[in-house]
């Protein structure tokens, strides 16, 4: 009893403060109010517990309306707010032998009837969209880009297309649940401790004649037979560990054919015989891997061995004319862009890290020399001719870290563009800067001169870089099928534009944003909406959430404390909330389209974060450990303001905001209509016991659709991998996987003409996955390993 007492009043007054508390910020009152419940309880639980337990069970009957009231008919929202006083409720659900058994009466009933409430929601999914997407062609034989041969998959969306769409059927809604693992390779580059946290495997593969390439974290690129997975030859780039500063990624590899195609099936296997030993040699055909010490180099997929036709014996330094040479300043994590025998470059530059960094040029080389042909600077866009020796490009300049497409008969290449650095800090930028920044640019094959710019945020100040590569897909509209260009943003909107004119084809309004920043910036009076977007209803105060009531009203507290007016809410001194946070609704995985139903898949993602300007003295920033990327401060030297960054997460490190985090969903790309919408992925790997409880819960990386009408994704951050009917989102098949899937997974004939699905699993350091260093490849019916 003496326990239980104590329970009562030490919660009592904790709620009962922190209920204060929150009242004076002007939140809800039901926190002090409970508080001084249980209290009373508390008093009277020894002497008179009958009226104890009357005014235990008008507390729980309050609760229970006041949460119904707040958050609907939703298991999760209900049950944080009614779980601790559930099972507070438990001893006294049982008279003093002295006492009258009708108050114990009264508070079973309460009890009795909030328990089944409780469970009734657990059946009701108040968060899912039901619908279905036309499984009809809409586009007979519409394009898929250049792949070579349909049984491949030869750039980093498939084609430079970027659909994620293949045309192989043999794997369909009815059979995918016999998808068997058929084998499995470990790359052997791990993790280590000196590694920063954003160490993550990203890679997609590509499927060039009967092998796999593909590069890991460190920069190691490597062959595999596609039939077997049997390692065929490795190529260590060996980058040194200066280089790493915010980002050890590799997104995929670029491959260049010779006149011809040439069969890279005829080598033999030099597993024995590391690639990195091989003399450099002239090459036909050429793989190209970016690494994060600002290097390009290319390699013959035959064996292995740096083509000596490249650049100098293979490699080319992307540091040349850089205005700032940091050390893992600068660096490519996508895979370049291949097309009309160029080789097209674009780089991250850190963010937050130095207000004069290297800048964000785009640069077009030969494909086959790594002569520079021309080059695109968003802070000097008018000059495209290759820069002159001596000469320097832009400082910071906007840059895109992303993947690029193109489209070889309009000869345009289409680049998702990032922002000068530092991201919420806006004085700094010059007028070119604003207009290409947070964006998607059309550059001429030809000349690299811009054709034409559709900015998606007005002066950016919350990381809304352009994540994801845009997919080209021929749109029907009422003028007819016209190029269209899909392109997913952070923020959750997603743009569909004519590729030739970058007019939108789904409608852009523009809408009043919030305003007021610090002294010497400004934010832009509105800001666009697509029609067709994934953005969330704004946060309130009901919608804070934790695992008790404890941490609930302290997720309360904070959102009270925050200034936040809605999407766009500038950064400030105060602290602001951001939502959708920077790590995006949708981030580099984007999206899948299917070209013939056109429609889209996709991973649309809901985690608020917290944007906190700290000024500086004397230039200095404010003691402690620096540039922890999105969980810390960050410098910006050179910047009156650093700034400190940190997702929105209660005392027990869970999101603030209520579940559903993570959905999967289909589109229709004509009208921008969300047919349906379903939480997805568990809490399997995210707590200490393994409940496969479906939540919804976050995750990075990207779909794939086949034309069988299957949609394939790993990428939350429970270890599984899904199979999804496209037409309505129904999952089908489930695989459990070693490590986390945070990449985008593929599909090809082997030589046996058996559909695969590949995927690299090995995990992402910034979100906790399980870390290791899988590719894992399926196909109905195979023999488990």
């Amino acid at each position: 009893m003496i326990i239980l007492l104590l329970l009562f009043v030490i919660l009592g007054l904790s709620l009962l403060a922190g209920g204060i508390w929150l009242a004076v910020l002007g939140g809800s009152l039901y926190y002090a109010m409970a508080g001084a419940a249980l209290i009373v309880v508390a008093l009277l639980i020894r002497s008179r517990r009958g009226k104890a337990q009357l005014v235990y069970a008008l507390l729980l009957a309050a609760t229970a309306a006041w949460a119904i009231w707040e958050s609907g008919y939703d298991w999760w929202p209900l049950a944080t707010r009614l779980g601790l006083l559930m099972l507070l409720a438990i001893p006294l659900l049982w008279p003093a032998r002295e006492a009258s058994r009708k108050p114990a009466i009264a508070l079973r009933c309460i009890w009795a009837l909030t328990g089944a409430l409780l469970l009734g929601s657990l059946f009701n999914d108040a968060h899912r969209i039901e619908g279905e997407l036309t499984n009809e062609s809409v586009v007979t034989n519409p394009q898929l880009g250049e792949t070579g041969d349909n049984n491949d998959w030869s750039s980093y969306g498939r084609s430079n297309y970027g659909q994620r769409y293949s045309p192989l059927e043999q794997i369909t809604p009815d059979n995918v649940a016999q998808l068997q693992p058929a084998w499995e390779y470990q790359t052997g580059d791990l993790k280590t401790p000196d590694d920063v946290t954003e160490t993550t495997y990203e890679a997609t593969p590509l499927k060039i004649g009967n092998r796999l390439f593909l590069c890991t974290p460190h920069n190691w690129l490597i062959a595999l037979d596609a039939d077997t997975g049997e390692e065929q030859w490795v190529y260590d780039a060996q980058v040194p560990a200066e280089s790493q500063r915010q980002h050890q990624t590799c997104r995929g590899v670029s491959y260049l054919p010779a006149e011809g195609e040439p069969d890279t099936d005829t080598a033999e296997p030099l597993s024995s015989k590391p690639a990195r030993t091989l003399a450099a040699m002239r090459c036909d055909a050429q793989l190209y891997m970016p690494t994060s010490d600002a290097r390009l180099i290319a390699v013959d997929p035959v064996s292995g061995a740096r083509c000596s036709n490249f650049a100098e014996d293979g490699v080319l330094d992307l540091m040349h004319n850089m205005p700032f040479e940091q050390a893992g300043y600068y660096y490519a994590t996508s895979p370049p862009v291949v097309t009309q025998d160029l080789i097209v470059v674009a780089g991250a530059v850190n963010d937050n890290y130095d207000i004069n960094a290297p800048s964000g040029v785009i640069r077009a080389y030969d494909a086959r020399t790594g002569e520079l042909r021309w080059n695109w600077d968003s802070a000097n866009p008018d000059d495209t001719a290759p820069i002159a020796e001596g000469d320097t490009y832009a400082t910071s300049s906007p840059n895109s870290w992303s993947v690029a497409s193109a489209d070889e008969e309009l000869g345009l290449i289409y680049f998702p563009m990032g922002n000068r650095t530092p991201d919420q800090l806006g004085m700094y930028r010059t007028p070119a800067e604003e207009k290409y920044a947070s964006s998607v640019v059309a550059l001429s094959l030809e000349t690299g001169e811009a054709q034409w710019v559709q900015q998606f945020v007005h002066h950016d100040l919350w990381d809304m870089d352009t994540p994801a590569q845009p997919s080209l897909v021929d749109i029907e509209t009422e003028e007819g099928l016209q190029p269209g260009l899909v392109v997913p943003t952070k923020q959750g909107d997603v743009y569909v534009l004519n590729r030739e004119t970058g007019e939108p084809l789904l409608p852009i309004t523009e809408v009043p944003a919030p305003q007021g920043t610090v002294e010497g910036d400004w934010t832009s009076p509105t800001q666009p909406v697509s029609g067709l977007s994934f953005t969330p209803e704004p946060l309130q105060s009901k919608d804070m959430w934790g695992a008790t009531l404890l941490d609930q009203m302290m997720c309360r507290i904070q959102f009270q404390s925050l200034r936040y007016e809605g999407r766009y809410t500038p950064p400030s001194e105060q602290g602001t909330l951001v939502y959708p946070g920077n790590f995006g609704v949708f981030n580099w995985g984007g999206v899948a389209v299917d070209p013939e139903r056109q429609v889209m898949f996709g991973m649309p993602l809901y985690l608020a974060f917290t944007s906190k300007l700290v000024a500086k003295q004397d230039d200095k920033s404010p003691s402690g450990e620096t540039n922890q990327g999105e969980q810390g401060l960050n410098e910006n030297a050179g910047a009156d303001y650093a700034v400190a960054l940190s997702p929105f997460l209660s005392p027990l490190g869970i999101p603030c905001q209520q579940p559903p985090w993570g959905y999967v969903a289909g589109a229709d790309l004509r009208t921008g209509k969300i047919h349906w919408k379903h939480k997805n992925g568990t809490i399997e790997d995210m707590t200490p016991l393994p409940l496969k409880v479906e939540m919804g819960v976050p995750g990075i990386g990207g779909p794939i659709i086949t034309r069988g009408g299957v949609a394939f994704l790993a990428a939350s951050v429970d270890d599984y991998f899904r199979a999804y009917r496209v037409t309505d989102g129904e999952q089908l098949w489930e695989q459990r996987i070693p490590a986390g899937g945070q990449a985008t997974p593929m599909t090809y004939l082997n030589s046996q003409g058996e559909q695969m699905v590949v995927l690299v699993a090995g995990g992402h350091g910034s979100i906790g996955t399980a870390a290791g260093d899988y590719v894992l490849a399926y196909k109905l019916g195979a023999v488990g390993l």
